[in-house]
């Protein structure tokens, strides 16, 4: 079986996270979201991958290579103007030589439901409940035929939404050809998809996994549920007076040390120090070559390699990008006053603990104060004692 995977995109809905890296080389549980679904797809058959890059795409090539770190086999082809689904599809024209998947790659979704799809034969489409259907395009069904797809509306017809996985035969290429371009000039796979739905072949493969990973807070659910599944390993050096609960993962080179408490599930990256006396709490990745210092608390977050919180800090529900400093005492809020959801560059995030999203190379100083659901820009400069709160630009002073 052979899949292409679309990873071109930049992702802008994840800024400032995005900054330097694709967005599919976001790490969940300390692998990136490509990584977890190759592996997926792998487990249920399939042995061939082709991805279709672009922004980025030095970092994804550098990372997995020709696959055989993986067990499989990756190709590449580079988009070079992003132009739409449709036209990213049709770069994989030359490579494909039979049926084959097709998966956006900035979600998460499990073997078994990568295997219900390609048994269902061709043309198939992943559908999934969604709670919030007014984000997607949302798909029809009468049994398993597709019967409509109605592109993102405030009134929805239902729940089910494209899940952005498809299995099709090499006739969708005769479908792309014709598919014209959209008011905003890009190629849209959904017009391919509509002629499929007026042919009265589509049909649609309810999935029982799949999570969306289009905004920074949606990284945090996606690790949670990944987090849950690690293999406890400790690689690392772990002095005495050290506590560890649940799953706990440290990579080679890590020490902890004396009076740190870990709850799982925690993973822990290469050559990190930790402690003495940290607490580190569930569902939180620390990135390689990480200092997470004295009377430091972390939890359920995602911190970027090379980032360092020494002393006397508070981590919480929050994603850190690489290569920071948390100066001694600053410390980030997660929750409101009222308890309400989150709101972030004024979208309801639906989480009532959210902290922070920080980019690269943030340096903060001493007792700085981090509101909840502030965003903050990458290489930007915090004074000592300073509050952060709402969206912070790159390469910006703050005092």
């Amino acid at each position: 079986m052979q899949c292409v995977i679309l990873a071109a995109g930049e992702g802008r809905r994840m800024r400032p996270l995005t900054a330097h890296r694709p967005k599919v080389m976001l790490p969940l549980a300390n692998r990136p979201m490509l990584e977890h679904l190759i592996v997926a797809a792998r487990d249920a058959g399939v042995s061939r991958f082709l991805l279709v890059v672009g922004y980025g795409e030095g970092e994804i090539r550098r990372q997995l290579g020709d696959g055989s770190g993986l067990g499989v086999e990756v190709e590449y082809v580079t988009q070079r103007h992003q132009l739409g689904t449709a036209d990213a599809l049709s770069t994989a024209r030359d490579w494909v030589t039979g049926d084959f998947l097709l998966m956006n790659g900035d979600m998460v979704l499990e073997s078994a439901d990568i295997g219900s799809l390609t048994r269902m034969g061709t043309p198939a489409v992943g559908i999934y409940p969604s709670p919030h259907p007014e984000d997607y395009g949302v798909v029809q069904v009468e049994g398993d035929q597709v019967t409509g797809l109605q592109e993102k509306s405030p009134h929805p017809a239902g729940n089910l939404v494209n899940a952005g996985i498809y299995h099709f035969s090499r006739d969708i290429f005769e479908l792309v050809d014709r598919v014209e371009p959209s008011p905003r000039g890009e190629y849209e796979l959904t017009d391919a998809l509509t002629m499929l739905i007026e042919e009265g072949t589509l049909r649609g493969c309810r999935l029982a996994s799949w999570i969306d990973v289009g905004y920074p807070w949606e990284l945090l659910q996606a690790n949670e549920v990944l987090m849950a599944r690690i293999t406890p390993v400790v690689e690392g050096q772990v002095e005495e007076g050290v506590v560890m609960h649940g799953l706990v993962r440290v990579g080679a080179g890590s020490v902890l040390r004396s009076g740190t408490y870990i709850e799982g599930p925690c993973v822990i990256g290469h050559d990190c120090r930790v402690g003495p006396h940290a607490f580190i709490r569930g569902s939180t990745a620390i990135g390689d070559g990480c200092h997470i210092g004295h009377a430091t608390e972390v939890k359920n977050s995602i911190i970027l390699p090379r980032t360092n919180l020494p002393h006397f800090n508070y981590l919480g529900d929050s994603v850190v990008g690489s290569g920071c400093n948390f100066g001694a005492g600053t410390k980030v809020a997660n929750l409101r006053h009222d308890h309400a959801p989150v709101r972030v560059m004024g979208r309801d995030t639906g989480r009532t603990k959210l902290g922070a999203i920080i980019g690269d190379g943030v340096q903060f100083g001493i007792n700085c104060s981090v509101n909840v659901g502030a965003v903050i820009g990458p290489e930007t400069r915090i004074a000592p004692h300073a509050v952060v709160d709402g969206i912070i630009s790159g390469e910006t002073e703050v005092r």
